[in-house]
Parts: structure tokens; C-alpha cells; sequence
């Protein structure tokens, strides 16, 4: 019984104990072979093409501030003479004003004879009768015409495009007509500049004010030239 209690070493024993990290030296050398070499070939790297690439100049180096006199010094207090400012500089004022400067000979008067081209407002009984003489000019340059109203023998201008206004909703349902009565304006190109109601229908008036808005006229010619206009306009609503 006791013999086979006891442990009998085999003659291969310190053998396969020397195997064993024999081995897993050998398997790590390897591992380390496989990363490395790959990293170690540079003959696959891509060509880098410098052609397009923009190469900046560097900023000027900001010159260091000239230094502080001291107190206990005095040649410190001598200072070097100013460099004469290179010309055509505009980082340095003129010292001194420059010679052949012209004076302009407008004054208070105005230019001796006026401007080419201009308007006298004060020939002929001053600047309001030449205002009601037709003269009146926009800052554009364009003549502002007084608005004609088409009354007697100054007939409204012709309708050339006209748009039908829409029914509102709320009119429909409580089943209201009637005719909404307008004072139109155009301009001298036959375009409606402004609208006021003359006579009122509560739930209609925006939509006639809206329509006539959009209506254009042929523009009226009074002593042959277009004239702005006011005239009264008739929109009537009727239910289907």
C-alpha cells in the first residue's frame, strides 16, 4: 500500500518543465516579429505631392518698444532722431500744410452765375411763384404734376385691366349686397396710388379697397402731357 503512495519521478520531468517557457518565449518573439516588421517597411508609403501646397509667409516681427529712460540717468534722456517718414506714408501726418492748396470759390452766395443747367427760383417773383408755375422738381429730378379731379369736362380715364374682387366669406353667409362707393388716385402712368371709401358697406369695404388696388387706367393727358387723376369708383356685390 505504500509503495503506491510514493512518488516516483520520470527521467523526462526536467525536460518537459524547461519546455514550457521555452515555448511561450519562442510564441512571444514571434508576436513581436509580426508587429514590427510591417512597421519597419517604408517602401509602400504613398507619394506626397507638393504641388499644391501654398506656402505662407511668415508676419513681421513686431519691433520691441524703445526703452524707458531711468531716473538716475541722465544721457538716457537722448533720444535718437526720427527716421523722415518714407513718401506716400499715411501712418505719419504732415508736419507743416502744403503749399498750392486752391481755394474754392463758392461762398456763401453760392458759384458767380449759377450752375449749368440749373433752375433760377428767384427770377420772376421769387421761389413761391415759380413753385406754382409748375416748377416743383423731385430730389429724382422728375416733375411732381398736381392731381386732377375728374369733374365737368375732365372725364375719368379708361379702365385697361381690371380685377374682380372676391366675396368675403362672412358677407356670403349673412347674405349681404350692395355697391361700395371709392374715391380712386392714379399717377401719371395710370397706376392706383391711393384709395378712400366714400361710401361703406361694413363687411365689403376691404375687398373693394383691395380690388381697385389693382386696377390700371390709361393715364390722362391734360395740355399733352399725363397728369395724375381722381375720380370716383362703383364697385357693386351681388349674390349668385
Amino acid at each position: 500500500m505504500f509503495q503506491d503512495a510514493l512518488f516516483v519521478p520520470d527521467r523526462n520531468f526536467r525536460t518537459k518543465a524547461a519546455a514550457l517557457p521555452a515555448a511561450a518565449l519562442v510564441h512571444a518573439v514571434a508576436l513581436a516579429l509580426l508587429v514590427t516588421v510591417p512597421l519597419l517597411r517604408v517602401g509602400d508609403l504613398p507619394d506626397v505631392d507638393f504641388t499644391n501646397v501654398i506656402l505662407v509667409p511668415a508676419p513681421p516681427a513686431t519691433p520691441l518698444p524703445p526703452p524707458k529712460a531711468r531716473a538716475g540717468n541722465p544721457g538716457s534722456r537722448i533720444g535718437k532722431k526720427p527716421a523722415a517718414a518714407a513718401v506716400g506714408s499715411w501712418r505719419v501726418a504732415p508736419v507743416a500744410i502744403p503749399d498750392g492748396i486752391v481755394e474754392e470759390g463758392l461762398g456763401a452766395d453760392g458759384a458767380e452765375g449759377g450752375i449749368e443747367g440749373g433752375v433760377d427760383y428767384g427770377a420772376g417773383g421769387g421761389l413761391p411763384a415759380n413753385l406754382e408755375g409748375g416748377m416743383l422738381y423731385r430730389l429724382v429730378g422728375e416733375p411732381v404734376e398736381p392731381v386732377v379731379r375728374a369733374a365737368g369736362d375732365v372725364k375719368p380715364p379708361r379702365l385697361v385691366r381690371r380685377v374682380e374682387p372676391s366675396y368675403p366669406e362672412i358677407a356670403r353667409q349673412a347674405r349681404v349686397e350692395g355697391v361700395v362707393i371709392l374715391e380712386a388716385t392714379t399717377d401719371v402712368y395710370g397706376r392706383v396710388t391711393g384709395v378712400r371709401v366714400l361710401r361703406s358697406l361694413p363687411l365689403l369695404d376691404e375687398a373693394a379697397v383691395d380690388a381697385v388696388r389693382q386696377w390700371v387706367y390709361e393715364p390722362l393727358v391734360v395740355n399733352g402731357r399725363p397728369r395724375p387723376v381722381t375720380f370716383t369708383v362703383t364697385v357693386r356685390f351681388v349674390l349668385k
